[in-house]
């Protein structure tokens, strides 16, 4: 990309404050980040400009959504933040059933049960995995999930797999994946506590990657530490390209929201940097917004593009990528159509589920507030 298109970028993206079973076997160690060179010159950059196109409403009637998290036969699991409940959507006839209640959950102001994933080994462990604030931190747990019981009584006891990540009424943080090398990933927030970003002992403002027991990961850049890169305000997205290089989405403060590829130990510079900074020693983000327009939560990656939903700026945005680096412009839609977005999750054949977040205590909830929505994208 050359000088001028990165100035254009520039100026025309714009970071914000948080509006806001046996256990599975371990994959052999290979860290996903972004090469040390920004991209090569073979991978060939999406279009400049895309298309949104919503298809339908999966679902209304959800209180709180926050993660959502695909079954391999058809079905969708939904956390609600505040409830504490996991629910299935029927994705064909919209029909939700719930799971239980997760047991410990201790919900306030942006904490509550967050982000779900699925086991890697999910065919064969039927292990959901869930990131939750408790009454004295922020946690990851694992439960058995169980269809031949009764509805509200199919999730086991909750098996905690990691506690200890600090807790607070914002910047919680709260997204979880399972990456390409089977290891779990969590986003963590300062909890509101600013130097915790750069305290690498803390797990607050980071990035983690562990096992899926919950240890450090082979291969993790600070030996026998969870912590993979540092300095970060509140992170609530996560998404790998198809060279498995992992991007993340963050919360600026007044200035600049952030979308970030992530380098393993990196250090994004939060509190002393927010968004591009001229201090070699901070990783500079990919696109930056201002405050008004993002407040970015969930991203997905779809055919060389990162979408990322928006809350406090009430759109989704695109942002084609060539390797590491923004190859155009970013671009958003539905501006103000649905309302606070918080996750967006691929659902195959160029299309994203999306869920809205308007019964979170920040938005105005509409008629059938909060949803699920299926898009085409490209």
């Amino acid at each position: 990309m050359t000088a001028v298109l990165a100035a254009t970028a520039l100026l025309l993206t714009a970071g914000c404050s948080s509006g806001d079973g046996g256990p599975p076997a371990v994959r052999p160690p290979s860290p996903p980040g972004p090469a040390s060179s920004s991209a090569r010159p073979t991978e060939t950059a999406p279009p400049a400009k895309g298309s949104v196109r919503v298809l339908r409403t999966v679902a209304e009637g959800l209180k709180t959504p926050w993660g959502l998290a695909p079954l391999p036969g058809g079905g969708l699991l939904v956390s609600s933040r505040d409830d504490g409940t996991i629910v299935r959507i029927d994705p064909k006839t919209g029909k939700k059933t719930e799971l239980g209640r997760v047991s410990g959950v201790s919900p306030a102001g942006e904490g509550g049960l967050l982000g779900i994933a699925l086991s890697p080994d999910y065919a064969s462990d039927h292990m959901i995995y869930a990131y939750f604030t408790s009454a004295s931190d922020n946690r990851i747990v694992r439960m058995l999930y169980d269809e031949r019981k009764p509805a509200g009584e199919q999730l086991g006891a909750p098996d905690t797999v990691f506690k200890g990540i600090p807790k607070g009424v914002i910047h919680n943080g709260g997204r979880i994946a399972f990456g390409p090398d089977g290891m779990l990933y969590a986003g963590t927030g300062e909890s509101g506590d600013r130097g915790l970003a750069q305290d690498r002992k803390s797990l607050g403002g980071k990035i983690l990657r562990m096992t899926p027991e919950g240890e450090p990961a082979p291969g993790n850049p600070f030996p026998g530490s969870v912590v993979y890169s540092y300095g970060h305000r509140n992170v609530q997205g996560l998404a790998w390209d198809g060279r498995q290089r992992l991007f993340a989405s963050e919360f600026g403060q007044d200035t600049w929201d952030e979308l970030n590829a992530v380098k393993p130990g990196g250090n994004y510079g939060w509190p002393d940097a927010e968004g591009r900074s001229s201090d070699p020693a901070f990783q500079n983000p990919v696109a930056q917004w201002h405050t008004d327009d993002a407040s970015p939560s969930g991203i997905a990656y779809v055919d060389g593009v990162i979408w990322m939903a928006a809350l406090k700026g009430q759109r989704l945005w695109r942002i084609p990528l060539r390797g590491t680096k923004a190859s155009a412009a970013p671009q958003s839609f539905l501006q103000g159509r649905y309302g606070r977005l918080r996750t967006v999750v691929p659902a195959g054949g160029g299309r994203v589920w999306l869920v809205t977040s308007n019964t979170d205590g920040r938005g105005t909830p509409k008629k059938g507030d909060d949803r699920v929505l299926e898009l085409q994208v490209r």
